[in-house]
Protein backbone atom coordinates (compact mmCIF):
# COMPACT_ATOMS: atom_id res chain seq x y z
CA UNK A 1 0.00 0.00 0.00
CA UNK A 2 2.88 2.39 0.88
CA UNK A 3 4.62 1.41 -2.37
CA UNK A 4 1.55 2.30 -4.37
CA UNK A 5 1.28 5.67 -2.69
CA UNK A 6 4.97 6.36 -3.32
CA UNK A 7 4.62 5.54 -7.00
CA UNK A 8 1.60 7.75 -7.16
CA UNK A 9 3.51 10.61 -5.55
CA UNK A 10 6.35 10.23 -8.02
CA UNK A 11 3.96 10.40 -10.96
CA UNK A 12 2.69 13.74 -9.67
CA UNK A 13 6.27 15.26 -9.96
CA UNK A 14 6.49 17.21 -13.20
CA UNK A 15 9.63 18.41 -14.95
CA UNK A 16 9.73 21.76 -13.15
CA UNK A 17 9.61 19.99 -9.80
CA UNK A 18 12.65 17.96 -10.68
CA UNK A 19 14.56 21.06 -11.76
CA UNK A 20 13.71 22.78 -8.50
CA UNK A 21 14.89 19.82 -6.46
CA UNK A 22 18.11 19.60 -8.45
CA UNK A 23 18.71 23.31 -7.97
CA UNK A 24 18.22 22.99 -4.23
CA UNK A 25 20.64 20.08 -4.12
CA UNK A 26 23.23 22.10 -6.03
CA UNK A 27 22.79 25.05 -3.70
CA UNK A 28 23.53 22.75 -0.79
CA UNK A 29 26.34 20.69 -2.30
CA UNK A 30 28.37 23.22 -4.34
CA UNK A 31 29.24 25.59 -1.42
CA UNK A 32 30.40 22.57 0.53
CA UNK A 33 32.62 21.56 -2.35
CA UNK A 34 34.03 25.08 -2.70
CA UNK A 35 34.53 25.41 1.06
CA UNK A 36 36.45 22.17 1.09
CA UNK A 37 38.48 23.29 -1.92
CA UNK A 38 39.25 26.73 -0.40
CA UNK A 39 40.20 25.18 2.91
CA UNK A 40 42.55 22.79 1.15
CA UNK A 41 44.06 25.67 -0.85
CA UNK A 42 44.63 27.89 2.24
CA UNK A 43 46.04 24.94 4.12
CA UNK A 44 48.44 24.11 1.31
CA UNK A 45 49.66 27.72 1.13
CA UNK A 46 49.87 28.39 4.86
CA UNK A 47 53.38 29.04 6.13
CA UNK A 48 54.42 28.26 9.69
CA UNK A 49 57.25 30.33 11.18
CA UNK A 50 58.96 29.65 14.49
CA UNK A 51 59.70 32.59 16.77
CA UNK A 52 62.35 32.74 19.48
CA UNK A 53 60.78 32.15 22.95
CA UNK A 54 62.97 35.02 24.17
CA UNK A 55 60.20 37.25 22.81
CA UNK A 56 57.86 35.99 25.52
CA UNK A 57 60.57 36.22 28.17
CA UNK A 58 61.24 39.87 27.29
CA UNK A 59 57.78 41.24 26.66
CA UNK A 60 55.60 38.89 28.68
CA UNK A 61 53.03 36.26 27.73
CA UNK A 62 50.11 38.65 27.34
CA UNK A 63 51.83 41.04 24.94
CA UNK A 64 53.37 38.19 22.94
CA UNK A 65 50.03 36.38 22.64
CA UNK A 66 48.26 39.58 21.60
CA UNK A 67 50.72 40.54 18.86
CA UNK A 68 50.82 37.02 17.43
CA UNK A 69 47.03 36.88 17.33
CA UNK A 70 46.82 40.30 15.67
CA UNK A 71 49.40 39.40 13.06
CA UNK A 72 47.71 36.11 12.18
CA UNK A 73 44.35 37.85 11.85
CA UNK A 74 45.95 40.20 9.32
CA UNK A 75 47.90 37.40 7.62
CA UNK A 76 45.81 34.20 7.70
CA UNK A 77 48.33 32.41 5.47
CA UNK A 78 51.15 32.85 8.06
CA UNK A 79 51.14 31.06 11.40
CA UNK A 80 53.66 32.10 14.07
CA UNK A 81 54.61 29.60 16.77
CA UNK A 82 56.96 30.06 19.68
CA UNK A 83 59.86 27.63 19.26
CA UNK A 84 59.52 25.92 22.63
CA UNK A 85 60.24 22.43 21.36
CA UNK A 86 62.82 23.29 18.74
CA UNK A 87 65.93 21.24 19.37
CA UNK A 88 68.30 23.44 17.38
CA UNK A 89 68.43 27.27 17.19
CA UNK A 90 68.96 26.80 13.45
CA UNK A 91 65.29 25.81 13.17
CA UNK A 92 64.04 29.08 14.69
CA UNK A 93 62.99 31.30 11.78
CA UNK A 94 62.67 34.64 13.59
CA UNK A 95 65.26 35.48 16.22
CA UNK A 96 64.89 37.90 19.13
CA UNK A 97 68.18 38.74 20.84
CA UNK A 98 70.27 41.50 22.39
CA UNK A 99 73.84 42.72 22.05
CA UNK A 100 75.06 39.93 24.27
CA UNK A 101 74.33 37.41 21.49
CA UNK A 102 74.56 39.61 18.39
CA UNK A 103 78.27 39.11 17.67
CA UNK A 104 78.16 35.34 18.17
CA UNK A 105 75.21 35.07 15.76
CA UNK A 106 77.14 37.08 13.17
CA UNK A 107 80.24 34.92 13.67
CA UNK A 108 78.15 31.78 13.15
CA UNK A 109 76.58 33.15 9.96
CA UNK A 110 73.16 32.66 11.53
CA UNK A 111 71.56 35.93 10.35
CA UNK A 112 70.11 36.68 6.93
CA UNK A 113 71.16 39.98 5.34
CA UNK A 114 68.19 42.36 5.34
CA UNK A 115 69.34 45.15 3.02
CA UNK A 116 67.06 44.30 0.11
CA UNK A 117 64.03 43.93 2.39
CA UNK A 118 64.78 47.21 4.20
CA UNK A 119 65.24 49.08 0.94
CA UNK A 120 61.97 47.76 -0.49
CA UNK A 121 59.97 48.45 2.65
CA UNK A 122 61.41 51.79 3.81
CA UNK A 123 63.61 53.12 1.04
CA UNK A 124 60.94 55.44 -0.37
CA UNK A 125 59.39 56.46 2.96
CA UNK A 126 60.53 60.03 3.71
CA UNK A 127 59.21 59.82 7.27
CA UNK A 128 61.48 56.88 8.09
CA UNK A 129 64.80 58.06 9.49
CA UNK A 130 67.27 55.60 8.01
CA UNK A 131 70.22 57.69 9.14
CA UNK A 132 69.47 56.69 12.72
CA UNK A 133 69.05 52.96 12.23
CA UNK A 134 70.10 51.87 8.77
CA UNK A 135 73.00 52.80 6.55
CA UNK A 136 72.07 50.91 3.42
CA UNK A 137 75.66 51.04 2.18
CA UNK A 138 76.54 48.51 4.85
CA UNK A 139 75.36 45.01 5.60
CA UNK A 140 72.42 44.83 7.99
CA UNK A 141 71.53 41.64 9.75
CA UNK A 142 69.03 42.78 12.39
CA UNK A 143 66.46 45.43 13.23
CA UNK A 144 66.47 47.16 16.64
CA UNK A 145 63.15 47.06 18.49
CA UNK A 146 64.20 48.89 21.66
CA UNK A 147 67.44 50.67 22.56
CA UNK A 148 69.19 51.61 25.78
CA UNK A 149 72.20 53.70 26.82
CA UNK A 150 74.85 53.37 29.50
CA UNK A 151 74.80 55.81 32.42
CA UNK A 152 76.65 56.36 35.66
CA UNK A 153 74.54 55.10 38.57
CA UNK A 154 75.31 56.35 42.07
CA UNK A 155 74.09 55.44 45.54
CA UNK A 156 72.81 58.64 47.13
CA UNK A 157 73.09 57.40 50.71
CA UNK A 158 76.72 56.35 50.30
CA UNK A 159 77.76 59.62 48.66
CA UNK A 160 75.91 61.58 51.33
CA UNK A 161 77.71 59.62 54.07
CA UNK A 162 80.99 60.52 52.36
CA UNK A 163 80.07 64.22 52.42
CA UNK A 164 78.85 64.77 48.83
CA UNK A 165 75.48 66.24 47.90
CA UNK A 166 75.63 65.84 44.12
CA UNK A 167 77.02 63.31 41.62
CA UNK A 168 80.51 63.80 40.14
CA UNK A 169 80.63 66.00 37.06
CA UNK A 170 84.26 65.46 36.03
CA UNK A 171 86.74 62.62 36.26
CA UNK A 172 88.75 64.42 38.91
CA UNK A 173 85.58 64.72 41.00
CA UNK A 174 84.75 61.08 40.40
CA UNK A 175 88.23 60.03 41.51
CA UNK A 176 87.90 62.15 44.64
CA UNK A 177 84.48 60.68 45.43
CA UNK A 178 85.72 57.11 44.92
CA UNK A 179 88.79 57.73 47.08
CA UNK A 180 86.76 59.27 49.89
CA UNK A 181 84.21 56.45 49.92
CA UNK A 182 86.86 53.72 49.74
CA UNK A 183 88.94 55.17 52.59
CA UNK A 184 86.15 55.96 55.01
CA UNK A 185 84.44 53.44 57.25
CA UNK A 186 81.35 53.25 55.05
CA UNK A 187 81.57 49.58 54.05
CA UNK A 188 81.48 50.25 50.32
CA UNK A 189 83.82 50.49 47.34
CA UNK A 190 83.97 53.79 45.51
CA UNK A 191 83.58 52.50 41.96
CA UNK A 192 83.19 49.19 40.12
CA UNK A 193 84.42 47.57 36.93
CA UNK A 194 83.04 44.14 36.02
CA UNK A 195 85.12 42.52 33.30
CA UNK A 196 84.42 38.82 33.59
CA UNK A 197 84.83 37.03 30.22
CA UNK A 198 81.44 35.44 30.95
CA UNK A 199 79.77 38.85 30.64
CA UNK A 200 79.19 39.73 26.98
CA UNK A 201 78.42 43.35 27.87
CA UNK A 202 81.54 43.87 30.02
CA UNK A 203 83.81 45.81 27.68
CA UNK A 204 81.17 48.02 26.10
CA UNK A 205 79.72 48.88 29.49
CA UNK A 206 82.72 49.22 31.80
CA UNK A 207 85.55 50.19 29.46
CA UNK A 208 84.37 51.51 26.12
CA UNK A 209 81.73 53.74 27.75
CA UNK A 210 84.52 55.81 29.37
CA UNK A 211 86.26 56.09 26.02
CA UNK A 212 83.15 57.05 24.07
CA UNK A 213 82.38 59.73 26.66
CA UNK A 214 85.85 61.09 26.03
CA UNK A 215 85.47 61.21 22.25
CA UNK A 216 86.98 57.92 21.02
CA UNK A 217 85.30 56.36 17.98
CA UNK A 218 86.80 53.00 17.04
CA UNK A 219 85.09 52.89 13.64
CA UNK A 220 85.90 56.30 12.21
CA UNK A 221 88.33 54.99 9.59
CA UNK A 222 86.50 52.16 7.86
CA UNK A 223 85.69 48.49 8.29
CA UNK A 224 88.41 47.71 10.83
CA UNK A 225 88.66 49.31 14.28
CA UNK A 226 91.39 51.85 14.97
CA UNK A 227 92.13 54.53 17.56
CA UNK A 228 94.31 57.48 18.40
CA UNK A 229 97.19 55.96 20.32
CA UNK A 230 97.66 58.88 22.72
CA UNK A 231 93.97 59.13 23.59
CA UNK A 232 93.59 55.41 24.22
CA UNK A 233 96.77 55.36 26.27
CA UNK A 234 95.33 58.05 28.55
CA UNK A 235 92.05 56.16 28.88
CA UNK A 236 93.49 52.84 29.99
CA UNK A 237 95.93 54.65 32.30
CA UNK A 238 92.99 56.36 34.00
CA UNK A 239 91.29 53.02 34.65
CA UNK A 240 94.46 51.30 35.85
CA UNK A 241 95.24 54.16 38.24
CA UNK A 242 91.81 53.79 39.82
CA UNK A 243 92.61 50.14 40.41
CA UNK A 244 96.12 50.70 41.74
CA UNK A 245 94.84 53.32 44.15
CA UNK A 246 92.39 50.76 45.59
CA UNK A 247 89.33 52.70 44.46
CA UNK A 248 87.67 49.84 42.57
CA UNK A 249 85.64 46.96 43.94
CA UNK A 250 87.59 43.70 44.14
CA UNK A 251 87.71 40.88 41.56
CA UNK A 252 87.47 43.06 38.47
CA UNK A 253 88.10 40.27 35.97
CA UNK A 254 86.04 37.65 37.81
CA UNK A 255 82.82 39.61 38.39
CA UNK A 256 79.89 40.01 35.98
CA UNK A 257 77.65 43.02 35.66
CA UNK A 258 74.77 41.11 37.26
CA UNK A 259 76.88 40.31 40.31
CA UNK A 260 77.95 43.94 40.56
CA UNK A 261 74.35 45.05 40.26
CA UNK A 262 73.48 42.95 43.27
CA UNK A 263 76.33 44.58 45.21
CA UNK A 264 75.03 48.01 44.23
CA UNK A 265 71.53 47.25 45.50
CA UNK A 266 73.05 45.98 48.77
CA UNK A 267 74.95 49.22 49.32
CA UNK A 268 78.39 47.70 48.68
CA UNK A 269 79.29 49.89 45.68
CA UNK A 270 78.89 53.67 45.48
CA UNK A 271 79.13 54.16 41.71
CA UNK A 272 78.97 51.97 38.62
CA UNK A 273 78.22 52.16 34.92
CA UNK A 274 75.12 50.27 33.83
CA UNK A 275 72.45 50.28 31.16
CA UNK A 276 69.32 52.39 31.42
CA UNK A 277 67.61 49.01 31.04
CA UNK A 278 68.15 48.29 34.77
CA UNK A 279 66.30 51.37 36.04
CA UNK A 280 62.97 49.52 36.53
CA UNK A 281 64.81 46.73 38.36
CA UNK A 282 66.57 49.14 40.72
CA UNK A 283 63.35 51.01 41.43
CA UNK A 284 61.81 47.72 42.47
CA UNK A 285 64.73 46.92 44.77
CA UNK A 286 65.53 50.39 46.09
CA UNK A 287 63.51 53.54 46.69
CA UNK A 288 63.58 56.31 44.11
CA UNK A 289 65.52 58.45 46.58
CA UNK A 290 68.23 55.83 47.08
CA UNK A 291 70.01 56.12 43.72
CA UNK A 292 70.48 58.50 40.83
CA UNK A 293 71.72 58.60 37.24
CA UNK A 294 74.06 60.98 35.45
CA UNK A 295 76.45 61.19 32.51
CA UNK A 296 79.69 59.25 32.50
CA UNK A 297 82.29 61.95 33.29
CA UNK A 298 84.88 62.73 30.65
CA UNK A 299 88.23 64.42 31.08
CA UNK A 300 86.81 67.83 30.09
CA UNK A 301 87.86 67.68 26.44
CA UNK A 302 85.28 70.25 25.42
CA UNK A 303 83.80 67.90 22.81
CA UNK A 304 80.21 66.73 22.59
CA UNK A 305 79.29 63.95 24.98
CA UNK A 306 79.17 60.59 23.20
CA UNK A 307 77.55 57.32 24.12
CA UNK A 308 77.00 53.90 22.62
CA UNK A 309 73.67 52.12 22.50
CA UNK A 310 72.64 48.58 23.26
CA UNK A 311 69.48 47.17 21.77
CA UNK A 312 67.04 44.32 21.57
CA UNK A 313 66.92 43.11 17.98
CA UNK A 314 64.96 40.91 15.68
CA UNK A 315 66.41 39.12 12.68
CA UNK A 316 65.78 36.27 10.26
CA UNK A 317 67.62 33.00 10.51
CA UNK A 318 69.84 32.48 7.48
CA UNK A 319 68.33 28.96 7.19
CA UNK A 320 64.75 30.26 7.08
CA UNK A 321 62.82 28.61 4.24
CA UNK A 322 60.30 31.47 3.99
CA UNK A 323 62.26 34.74 4.34
CA UNK A 324 59.61 36.90 2.63
CA UNK A 325 56.95 35.89 5.14
CA UNK A 326 59.45 36.25 7.97
CA UNK A 327 60.23 39.80 6.83
CA UNK A 328 56.50 40.60 6.84
CA UNK A 329 56.46 39.65 10.51
CA UNK A 330 59.58 41.74 11.20
CA UNK A 331 57.88 44.79 9.67
CA UNK A 332 54.91 44.11 11.92
CA UNK A 333 57.24 43.93 14.95
CA UNK A 334 58.85 47.24 13.96
CA UNK A 335 55.41 48.78 14.13
CA UNK A 336 55.09 47.48 17.69
CA UNK A 337 58.39 49.01 18.85
CA UNK A 338 56.68 51.73 20.89
CA UNK A 339 54.68 49.07 22.74
CA UNK A 340 57.83 47.10 23.51
CA UNK A 341 59.69 50.21 24.65
CA UNK A 342 56.86 51.18 26.97
CA UNK A 343 56.80 47.69 28.48
CA UNK A 344 60.57 47.74 29.10
CA UNK A 345 60.74 51.48 29.95
CA UNK A 346 63.46 51.74 27.31
CA UNK A 347 65.51 54.92 27.01
CA UNK A 348 66.07 56.12 24.35
CA UNK A 349 63.67 53.42 23.13
CA UNK A 350 62.97 54.03 19.45
CA UNK A 351 66.00 56.04 18.38
CA UNK A 352 64.29 57.71 15.42
CA UNK A 353 61.40 59.03 17.53
CA UNK A 354 61.67 62.78 18.09
CA UNK A 355 59.14 62.70 20.90
CA UNK A 356 59.54 60.00 23.58
CA UNK A 357 56.69 57.90 24.93
CA UNK A 358 54.47 58.93 27.81
CA UNK A 359 56.41 56.72 30.21
CA UNK A 360 59.44 58.96 29.58
CA UNK A 361 57.73 62.34 29.69
CA UNK A 362 55.78 61.56 32.85
CA UNK A 363 58.62 60.14 34.94
CA UNK A 364 61.62 62.01 36.33
CA UNK A 365 64.03 59.07 36.05
CA UNK A 366 63.31 58.33 32.41
CA UNK A 367 63.02 61.97 31.39
CA UNK A 368 66.46 62.66 32.87
CA UNK A 369 67.92 59.75 30.90
CA UNK A 370 66.19 61.09 27.78
CA UNK A 371 67.71 64.55 28.32
CA UNK A 372 71.16 62.94 28.44
CA UNK A 373 70.42 61.04 25.24
CA UNK A 374 69.21 64.15 23.42
CA UNK A 375 72.43 65.97 24.27
CA UNK A 376 74.59 63.04 23.16
CA UNK A 377 76.28 61.91 19.98
CA UNK A 378 75.74 58.23 19.26
CA UNK A 379 78.85 56.23 18.35
CA UNK A 380 79.12 52.70 17.00
CA UNK A 381 80.11 49.87 19.27
CA UNK A 382 81.42 46.44 18.36
CA UNK A 383 78.15 44.54 18.62
CA UNK A 384 77.20 42.84 15.36
CA UNK A 385 80.41 43.84 13.60
CA UNK A 386 82.30 41.12 11.70
CA UNK A 387 85.13 39.97 13.93
CA UNK A 388 83.67 41.66 17.01
CA UNK A 389 84.26 38.69 19.30
CA UNK A 390 87.92 38.56 18.29
CA UNK A 391 88.47 42.29 18.66
CA UNK A 392 86.90 42.38 22.12
CA UNK A 393 88.75 39.28 23.30
CA UNK A 394 92.05 40.84 22.23
CA UNK A 395 91.28 44.11 23.99
CA UNK A 396 90.26 42.39 27.22
CA UNK A 397 93.32 40.15 27.14
CA UNK A 398 95.72 43.08 26.72
CA UNK A 399 93.89 45.22 29.27
CA UNK A 400 94.15 42.48 31.88
CA UNK A 401 97.89 42.19 31.20
CA UNK A 402 98.22 45.96 31.60
CA UNK A 403 96.44 45.87 34.97
CA UNK A 404 98.45 43.00 36.49
CA UNK A 405 101.96 43.57 35.05
CA UNK A 406 104.39 46.44 34.74
CA UNK A 407 103.86 46.81 31.02
CA UNK A 408 103.47 50.41 29.87
CA UNK A 409 100.33 51.93 28.43
CA UNK A 410 102.07 52.55 25.11
CA UNK A 411 103.15 48.93 24.86
CA UNK A 412 99.58 47.90 25.58
CA UNK A 413 97.96 50.06 22.90
CA UNK A 414 100.61 48.95 20.41
CA UNK A 415 99.81 45.32 21.18
CA UNK A 416 96.07 45.91 20.78
CA UNK A 417 96.44 47.62 17.41
CA UNK A 418 98.91 45.02 16.11
CA UNK A 419 96.64 42.12 17.04
CA UNK A 420 93.57 43.91 15.67
CA UNK A 421 95.34 44.39 12.35
CA UNK A 422 96.03 40.65 12.22
CA UNK A 423 92.36 39.69 12.54
CA UNK A 424 91.12 38.21 9.28
CA UNK A 425 87.47 38.83 8.47
CA UNK A 426 85.71 36.30 6.26
CA UNK A 427 83.43 38.07 3.76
Amino acid sequence: MYIKKLKKSIRFFNKSDVLIILALLLLIIIPLLFFKSDKTEVSSKQVTLYLSPYCEELFGKDITKAILSEFEDMNPNIQIKLAYNINSPEETDILIFDDGDFSSLVAAGALLELNSFISQSFGSDPSYDQSQQYDLAGSHLAVPLASFMNLLFYNIDILTAAGFDHPPKTRSELTNYARTVSRRDIGASGLALSLSPEDNFALSRDVFSWMWANGINFWSEGDKPAFNSVTLRNEITFLRDLNRDGLLAADIFETTGEQRLEQFTNGEVAMMIASSRIIPYLRGKMSDNAFGITIIPDSVTGGRYSTGLTSIYTGINSNCANPREAWNFLVFLIGKSSLFCAELKAVPGVVSDIIPGDYVRNDTFYSKAWDIFEASRIVEGFSGKPGAEQYEAIFLDELRAFFVTNRTAQETVNAIQRRWDEVEITP
